[in-house]
């Protein structure tokens, strides 16, 4: 089975302008999710796709492979299904290119359930919500899955509603496995033909509505396998985020 890593990344953000090319410990934020990404034991092929040359420089001058895509892509789902077109490959994994601090396991771990279950399209990863903030944060995309393992939903919301908790909740509410509760991890696993169907459907009202694109598949009755990590890592939208991600790599290189 050919198995593809592909990092989309763009310049020009809404909220972070350049972030790709932010440093963190003497290197550019695309090339830590680049080298991480290589490391997955089951990614034969890592690839970023991006549509700024200075992003392709980037990662060039390390001996890695970039694919220049057009500019006019709205998300990085399209960008994906741009160089999956000309890709002979069986699976493709979306990695954010805004994740410097990803495990290779957590790509590995997303994999895993392709191998053995040909009927699986599409997988992603969650892990469990520790504090009360994330729960409440529309910027945490939380996850409800079914007895397979599949996704029932994403939201921003709070999701579980813990109806007669709800007054009570505090941060130790979720210690120790009091309250089951996930955040989604955005990274994502295709087989390559669905990625292409998946990427030509129109979006969806629940999509549009919560800017989630991955409950187009879910409107679609498609299966979203979703496997449990207990790898975290940090998106970063924001300088602020970037400060994060830069101190906790100072700590964990110390």
């Amino acid at each position: 089975m050919k198995i593809t890593a592909i990092i989309p990344a763009r310049y020009a953000s809404t909220r972070f302008p350049g972030k790709a090319l932010a440093d963190i410990g003497g290197r550019p934020m695309i090339q830590h999710v680049y080298e991480r990404a290589c490391k997955a034991s089951l990614v034969s092929r890592v690839i970023v796709a991006t549509d700024d040359t200075r992003i392709a420089d980037a990662i060039r001058l390390i001996g890695g492979e970039a694919v220049m895509t057009s500019t006019s892509h709205e998300t990085g789902t399209d960008r994906l299904a741009e160089v999956a077109h000309s890709l002979d490959t069986d699976i493709i994994v979306n990695v954010q290119g805004d994740e410097p601090l990803i495990s290779p396991e957590m790509i590995d771990q997303a994999i895993e359930p392709f191998l053995h279950d040909p009927a699986l399209k599409m997988g992603t990863l969650k892990t469990r919500i520790k504090c009360l903030h994330d729960f409440l944060s529309p910027n945490v995309v939380k996850v409800v899955t079914g007895a397979d393992g599949c996704a029932l939903y994403f939201s921003r919301s709070p999701l579980p509603f813990f109806r007669d908790k709800w007054q009570d909740l505090k941060d130790e509410s979720f210690a120790n496995g009091k309250l089951l509760c996930y955040k989604h991890v955005g990274l994502y696993v295709y087989r390559r033909d669905f990625l292409l169907e998946y990427a030509a459907m129109p979006p969806t009202f629940l999509e549009i509505s919560e800017k989630l694109e991955q409950l187009r598949a879910i409107e679609n009755g498609i299966r979203i396998r979703v496997i449990e990590t207990e790898f975290e890592s940090i998106g970063v939208d924001t300088p602020d985020d970037l400060a994060k991600a830069q101190e906790r790599y100072r700590i964990v290189t110390q």
